[in-house]
This record gives C-alpha cells, sequence and structure tokens, in this order.
C-alpha cells in the first residue's frame, strides 16, 4: 500500500474508533486541549527531524542485548 492510502485508512479508523467512543458514552484517549496535541505533533516532528539527520543511537546495542 502507498502513502495515501495508509493515511486515508488511518483515518477512518481513526474515526471509527471515535465514533464507537462517543456511541458507548466514554471520553476519548486523546488531549482534550491545544497544548496536548501540539506535543503529539511536537513528537512526530522531533522523529522525523533526527531520521532525516539520519543520526541516533541503538539503545539496545549499547545496552549489549
Amino acid at each position: 500500500m502507498n502513502g495515501p492510502v495508509v493515511a486515508l485508512l488511518a483515518l477512518l479508523t481513526g474515526f471509527l474508533a471515535g465514533a464507537v467512543f462517543a456511541f458507548v458514552g466514554v471520553p476519548i484517549p486523546a488531549p482534550p486541549q491545544l497544548a496536548g496535541l501540539l506535543g503529539i505533533v511536537g513528537i512526530y516532528l522531533g522523529f522525523r527531524t533526527v531520521e532525516y539527520l539520519d543520526v541516533g543511537l541503538d539503545l539496545l546495542e549499547s545496552l549489549g542485548v
């Protein structure tokens, strides 16, 4: 599968999960405020930046696992 198809499937899955949470009447497991959402976006952007710069540490190798 290519990127757009996976993204659409992820969006559909999230939509259906949100609908189920609303139908059952339980709160969604997501930050309800803008700061929480921006924190998640920041984690993603940091991950992508380190991946783009091709730097990192193999933690399991460093621990000898």
